[in-house]
């Protein structure tokens, strides 16, 4: 019988049972002015993945921080297999088999593996010293039990997105948890590490382990999970068997409203050559090699891939960021001799990264200041002085441009969702007025409804002349908001395809040709 088979029979069983590993009753929490959760009640069966949807500020993240001991709840009952429970903070909840994988990650960068995975709770020899030896076996044994092909003593700073994302699961693991929770676990993975998660999740279904799956990626919702409990505003909406809803009445109790359009229509004219790259190649050799491609005004060109394709290397090198050998960048006609970022910025080039926490925003400061920051030497006067005034009113513009819901441009940034946090970066961009935007990976971790606007942002910029180069390894947003499509494989350029070419099918046909 398959994994998947095997979790639907167990999920019956339970089913008929009618027990669960973990049950939120009449969970209430409320902030100073806000109601953040009403009356929300979660069930979840043992043996079974049970999706939590919404959208940014349905009100998921306070519901686990509630379970997790962060936030102490107002009112409601939490039963753990079959145990009233109320943790104190996250240690008691781990230690109770209770275990959760961020969606941001939370290693030290400039420590191993081992010493991330085991942190705080090292193995001791009978001198009451780390065993770093014995630390070292149960890391191999644990990743090597979940197929990471990662060194436990490499650094944790040094692995790649997907690399970490993968020890952050096997830290999660490690604690032999009954429930574990799965907030955004694919958002740095491309398709054949998203079926390499996938069948750790099967394998720990098939154990009897309950999982909270956190994800905005409505494929993987309809693939993986067996339940979906869906929040709105704070309120708990109701609970659903995967089979008995599909995709467009998913979408449509989250939002309230239907959404049939996932992808708004692209209007903009496709006019001459703003961006042209010529055999570029990485002064890294394990990186990109002779990659060469056009972009034109109004057009938004897709880079598809699987990870390790080096696009995010290929785009930074592009705005300067990582350095090359050889090869030519010329914009609107004008080669550029020195490749920085403050080059490429005057050039009119605009860098949004594919790690929004750790390389995007600046979550200790305001949205005006995150705003601002790249363009402030256009707003100095004649004796070096920042003008204020025309500074701020015009953050303040680019943010209602874009929409950004935010309750004061003084709010922290790391306090607005992550729809909002990208719109923040979006604004920084369009304020050193830009002819050509480089997103890379523009709605990783962003729900359903957020998505839409970005897509319709992009679609509004495109068609008021700006060029857009869109990264992205989810099919579905490469197929539905590019004119054409390159695609790499290991650093090299195996393909183009136009508008009516762009098919998953091909996509991944070139993203495995060496």
């Amino acid at each position: 019988m398959s994994g998947r088979g095997a979790a639907q029979k167990a999920f019956r069983m339970e089913e008929m049972t009618s027990k669960y590993a973990l049950e939120m009753i009449g969970i209430s929490k409320s902030f100073p002015g806000v109601r953040a959760l009403n009356n929300v009640t979660l069930r979840v069966r043992p043996g079974t993945v049970h999706a939590l949807m919404g959208e940014n500020g349905a009100g998921k993240s306070t519901l686990m921080k509630c379970l997790f001991g962060i936030y102490k709840m107002d009112e409601g009952t939490i039963i753990l297999n079959n145990k009233e429970r109320q943790f104190a903070s996250t240690a008691d909840a781990m230690n109770a088999g209770v275990s959760m994988i961020h969606q941001e990650l939370s290693n030290v960068p400039k420590r191993s593996v081992a010493q991330n995975l085991w942190l705080g709770r090292e193995p001791l020899n009978h001198l009451h010293l780390i065993d770093h030896k014995k630390m070292l076996e149960d890391t191999r044994k644990l990743l090597e039990g979940l197929n990471f092909n990662i060194n436990p003593t490499a650094t944790m700073g040094n692995l790649s997105i997907s690399q970490q994302q993968g020890c952050e699961i096997a830290r999660a693991v490690s604690y032999d948890a009954t429930i574990i929770v799965m907030d955004e676990p694919t958002s740095s993975l491309t398709e054949n590490e998203v079926d390499h998660l996938f069948s750790i999740v099967n394998n720990l279904r098939e154990t009897g382990v309950a999982i909270i799956y956190i994800s905005h990626k409505m494929e993987e919702i309809f693939q993986i999970a067996d339940e979906v409990t869906v929040m709105r505003d704070g309120n708990y909406i109701g609970t659903y068997p995967i089979t008995e809803i599909d995709n467009n009445k998913l979408i449509a109790l989250m939002v309230g409203r239907d959404n049939t359009e996932r992808f708004p229509q692209v209007h903009s004219h496709i006019g001459e050559v703003v961006l042209d790259v010529q055999n570029l190649t990485a002064s890294n050799p394990r990186s990109f090699k002779n990659i060469s491609f056009k972009l034109h005004k109004g057009e938004i060109l897709g880079i598809g891939g699987l990870v390790g394709a080096q696009r995010t290397e290929l785009v930074e090198a592009v705005f300067g960021i990582r350095g090359i050998s050889e090869g030519a960048i010329t914009v609107k006609g004008k080669q550029l001799n020195k490749l920085t970022p403050q080059n490429a910025i005057k050039a009119g080039i605009g860098l949004i990264t594919e790690d929004r926490r750790g390389s995007g925003i600046f979550p200790l400061l305001n949205v005006t200041t995150n705003t601002t920051i790249a363009s402030l030497g256009n707003y100095l006067n004649q004796i070096g002085l920042l003008r204020h005034g025309d500074l701020y009113a015009n953050a303040e513009k680019y943010n209602k441009q874009l929409r950004t819901k935010t309750p004061t441009m003084q709010t922290l940034t790391q306090n607005l969702s992550g729809g909002n946090q990208q719109k923040v970066i979006l604004s920084r961009w369009l304020m050193t007025l830009p002819d050509i935007l480089i997103m890379d990976e523009p709605t990783r971790g962003i729900d359903v409804g957020a998505k839409f606007e970005i897509y319709t942002i992009m679609a509004e910029l495109a068609a008021e002349g700006k060029a857009i180069i869109m990264v992205s390894s989810e099919m579905p947003e490469l197929m539905g908001m590019s004119h054409r499509v390159i695609v790499l494989c290991n650093g090299r350029l195996t393909g183009v395809l136009e508008k009516d070419k762009i098919e998953q099918e091909a996509i991944m046909r070139l993203a495995t040709q060496f």
